[in-house]
């Protein structure tokens, strides 16, 4: 069990790459936001941010190798994809930890399998909005990238 809650959050993490690794440069800057809101490589910049969040509050010790995206400076898609491998890693590290704390995580008191859950949830949210902003400023993502975003077990 505890192999398939690592590989079930590693597989949401290559997810997002593949997501990413679909985006060119341009796209990267695309946003629906009329006020300045967060462009597309800004909401990959909020997913690792935000596990740095927890990690922070709940895991210490984990969080010393970690370094928060600084969303004023320039992101690229080589920064993004080395902090969200990095923080998936960190992450991984605390489920394994947690499973042996007989499914306890510090900061979530339902446990190990709704921390998942909640971390997915948000992240598919996230990918949804990305999608959906490259799609109306019409960067199209491969339609192999759409469907192997659904396709768990081969990624």
């Amino acid at each position: 069990m505890k192999e398939q809650i690592i590989e079930t959050w590693l597989i949401n993490n290559r997810v997002n790459l593949m997501l990413l690794d679909a985006i060119s440069d341009e796209g990267l800057k695309c946003t629906l936001s009329k006020r300045g809101g967060r462009d597309v490589a800004l909401q990959f910049a909020h997913i690792h941010n935000l596990r740095l969040w927890r990690l922070e509050r709940y895991a210490k010790k984990l969080m010393e190798s970690q370094v928060e995206i600084n969303k004023a400076k320039l992101v690229d898609k080589e920064l993004l994809k080395q902090r969200l491998v990095q923080s998936a890693n960190a992450y991984a590290l605390w489920f394994s930890q947690g499973y042996d704390d007989n499914g306890k995580m510090k900061g979530f008191k339902r446990g190990i399998i709704p921390m998942l859950g909640y971390l997915i949830s948000h992240e598919a949210h996230h990918r949804g909005n990305i999608i959906l902003t490259l799609k109306q400023c019409g960067h199209k993502i491969p339609h192999e990238v759409q469907y192997n975003i659904w396709e768990w077990n081969h990624i």
